[in-house]
């Protein structure tokens, strides 16, 4: 597991012991990264159920302005701590040890949100819902969520919209947005 490009590219993360986090494959952070790769300088990002932190590492590396990291799991916690400061993005991180739908409750907006809770939990529908039941995005905001490649992907309604579906294996990888105009 290393960081793709950007100020921190070649950057190895620490990776979990265990079963507990499953972390995103390299060559699917890779093609996430291309789907949203003129979509993240800049830009507030909110990675939900973060494991290892690495998606919200990779879009610190490549320019977000900053990253809200999201998990309950302790063991996530400090694996997330642990790599950002590997790579030297503590201060442009916040890291909480928090339910991911309770925290959706909450005050912010986001530009790109990163959804990629355990495989078969339900977790991408849920919190697909609370997402734009909080209306969490920025106009323009991007949602993207992994499942597993036989999963439906869950319908939206305006201004949320279902962008596009990719498969990597045994994968998929759905990209939302939310447009005012449609």
């Amino acid at each position: 597991m290393r960081v793709i490009s950007g100020t921190a590219r070649g950057r190895k993360l620490k990776e979990p012991d265990g079963a507990d986090i499953r972390p995103t494959s390299d060559m699917v952070k890779e093609s996430v990264f291309n789907i949203v790769q003129f979509d993240v300088e800049g830009r507030r990002v909110l990675d939900l159920f973060a494991g290892t932190g690495q998606l919200g590492i990779e879009a610190l590396s490549r320019g977000a302005a900053s990253v809200v990291f999201v998990d309950s799991r302790p063991g996530a916690i400090k694996l997330v701590w642990e790599n950002l400061n590997l790579c030297g993005f503590a201060d442009s991180a916040q890291v909480l040890s928090h339910d991911a739908l309770r925290f959706l409750k909450g005050e912010g907006r986001f530009d790109l949100v990163f959804v990629d809770p355990p495989y078969g939990s339900g977790l991408v529908e849920e919190t697909l819902a609370k997402l734009i039941e909080f209306d969490k995005l920025n106009t323009n905001g991007i949602i993207i969520c992994e499942m597993k490649a036989d999963s439906v992907a869950p319908g939206v309604l305006p201004p949320y919209f279902l962008h596009r579906e990719y498969r990597y294996g045994s994968v998929k990888i759905v990209r939302y947005e939310r447009r005012d105009v449609y």
